[in-house]
């Protein structure tokens, strides 16, 4: 005779809540990071990184934990989702470009369209970048878990984070900012944005996922 285990509504309750809260910080941080993405660090001279490149390490600790408690085909629907939000924000922010405005507001709305007549130049790029850095860091961490098992933790989240982390900048580099910044100037920010962040996933990226993930197990 066959007996089926009964569900536990609490235990699916508390998963939903997880997956939810985890998918909504992911999709802030990467609605965020591209807004930042406009403004260009420069040192010396010469333009090192954009903004976004501080927080951006942290969508991919997040993409870490769904791949590692959910699996690949969860943590692809969740970045497919986020890019889709990232549309959106694209099309309405570009819309409010062509809106009617007071005169008394002419300075404000021409710092807004310097801004937002740039964003949709780089939210395609991130597009590109980040559902090929993305997806390819999700992949490969769970290829490496299938190798690793439980263990070494720290091995799949920076080495997946390697290869996802070199193809989201080339791609969102040359495509957001060629034409507008000279060569050398994009060759130092591929360099620069992929050491920091790498340097950023090991030193607190990695720690923190350590943490988020013995938490959510938990959950």
């Amino acid at each position: 005779m066959n007996y089926q285990v009964p569900e536990n509504p609490e235990k699916n309750r508390r998963n939903t809540e997880t997956l939810l809260t985890v998918s909504i910080l992911l999709t802030a941080l990467y609605l965020t990071a591209n807004l930042m993405a406009v403004r260009v660090i420069e040192v010396g001279g010469i333009s090192l990184f954009d903004a976004g490149t501080i927080i951006f390490p942290f969508t991919y600790m997040l993409g870490d934990a769904l791949a590692e408690i959910w699996g690949f085909p969860v943590a692809r629907r969740v970045i497919l989702l986020s890019t889709a939000g990232l549309l959106l924000m694209s099309v309405f922010t570009a819309l409010g470009i062509w809106l009617p405005y007071p005169v008394y507001q002419a300075e404000l709305v021409a710092a807004y369209d310097t801004v937002f007549g740039f964003v949709p130049r780089i939210i395609f790029a991130s597009i590109a970048a980040f559902v090929c850095g993305e997806l390819l860091n999700a992949f490969a961490l769970v290829k490496i878990k299938e190798k690793t098992g439980e263990k070494r933790l720290w091995i799949r989240t920076i080495g997946s984070s390697l290869l996802g982390h070199g193809a989201d900048t080339v791609i969102f580099v040359l495509l957001a900012f060629a034409g507008v910044s000279p060569w050398q100037d994009l060759l130092s920010m591929i360099g620069v944005q992929y050491l920091l962040k790498v340097a950023l996933e090991a030193v607190t990226g990695t720690p923190l996922v350590y943490g988020l993930i013995a938490w959510l197990k938990k959950r």
